[in-house]
């Protein structure tokens, strides 16, 4: 990498930190200009890389030093992957306290180090049309999911442009084929966010039903909004919701979805700055919050209905823990089993753990129930 550029990502992991992560600060200081579109992308990567690789460079050093160092370990690893040992990658690459928290393996460790895969997903029943339209694009492992490696600006594409494909992470797609909504179902998206899984939820019920997706943030569901312009999804209404006993509507829904707020550990490949930030105390402060967001949620389920709970990270506490703490407080629902979608021929499990380096995505770990009883369902609305 060229020095001038060096100093560009020295200067950007500079502001990197527990309260800007690096994608913001990319974002932010990208959108001031200055750079040519190829050294954006350079810069991109190597401000990720040296996230990557930060435990094994000398903090003494000068900023530039310290990337030209996190560059080489980088390039070194995608050209010889076996000239590091597991011992020192699991020494180096994620934070001590994660072997208290998560099932960790020199697997799950050296898939972190590699660069990130872009997943898509097509419109429905369109992926081949998508994967013939962009060069770099093949086959993911179902219909209309998409791996592309290519080198073009997705987000300037017509394709991208009329909607015909979402950038959708390949495990978070698997959690819409676990929920498996059926057409003319009301489902509930309860942390919506911006909606990547609401849209896909809308793709496999066919645009027909009806689904909520609420979010805390109104800026979260103005981007929503724009999204489903875009790809031509009617069946929703949006609604705020603080994750509080208030819910947003007194339906009594098909399905309900709580894919909550975490700690993130299953995106730590794509997002690796957040290994550095992120610590044991926000581990258990989140599993709090993640069971009191499924217990007001379920009042929401209709008896025959589902909820599911899906997490993007992979730490004890906020997975089996928070399951095992619903199943307690609530016998009015039982576990469902469920197909990995990654490994249809397994017996079903009533929770399912992707693995990154089993995913080629993120992490995630996934549960759900079904109300067999009425339980408590007043106090809604």
């Amino acid at each position: 990498m060229h020095v001038r550029l060096l100093h560009v990502v020295a200067g950007m992991v500079a502001k990197v930190d527990r309260d800007h992560p690096a994608d913001a600060v990319l974002r932010a200081e990208l959108k001031a200009g200055g750079l040519a579109r190829t050294d954006a992308r350079a810069v991109s990567r190597a401000v990720f890389a040296y996230e990557r690789w930060r435990g094994w460079v000398d903090l003494t050093q000068a900023p530039p030093t310290r990337v030209a160092a996190a560059l080489a370990l980088a390039e070194r690893f995608e050209r010889a992957p076996d000239s590091f040992t597991d011992v020192e990658l699991l020494a180096r690459a994620v934070p001590a306290w994660t072997a208290g928290q998560v099932a960790v393996s020199a697997e799950w460790v050296r898939s972190l180090q590699h660069e990130p895969r872009l997943w898509l997903r097509a419109r429905r029943g369109t992926g081949a049309q998508v994967i013939s339209s962009l060069a770099g694009a093949q086959p993911g492992p179902w219909a209309d999911s998409v791996l592309f490696s290519g080198e073009e600006d997705l987000f300037r594409t017509a394709g991208f442009q009329a909607g015909e494909f979402e950038m959708q992470d390949i495990a978070s797609q698997a959690v819409g084929r676990l929920c498996d909504p059926r057409p003319g179902e009301t489902w509930w998206d309860a942390c919506a966010g911006e909606g990547g899984k609401t849209l896909h939820l809308s793709a496999l019920m066919e645009n027909r039903g009806l689904i909520w997706a609420s979010d805390r943030a109104e800026w979260r569901l103005q981007r929503l909004k724009q999204r489903t312009a875009r790809a031509g999804v009617f069946n929703y209404r949006p609604a705020v919701w603080d994750g509080g006993e208030r819910l947003p509507t007194k339906t009594l829904f098909d399905g309900v979805l709580v894919d909550g707020p975490c700690s993130g550990v299953g995106t730590w490949g794509r997002n690796p700055h957040a290994r550095w930030t992120v610590t044991p105390t926000d581990v258990a402060e989140l599993a709090a919050v993640q069971g009191r967001l499924l217990a007001h949620a379920a009042h929401a389920v209709k008896p025959g209905g589902r909820l599911v709970y899906a997490v993007c990270t992979l730490t004890g506490a906020e997975t089996t823990g928070v399951a095992a703490g619903f199943e307690r407080a609530h016998p009015e629902f039982r576990p469902v089993g469920l197909h990995d979608p990654f490994r249809p021929e397994e017996t079903a499990q009533v929770q399912v753990w992707m693995w990154p380096q089993v995913t080629g995505g993120n992490g995630m770990f996934v549960a759900a129930w079904e109300r067999v009883g009425s339980g408590r369902v007043e106090g809604r609305g």
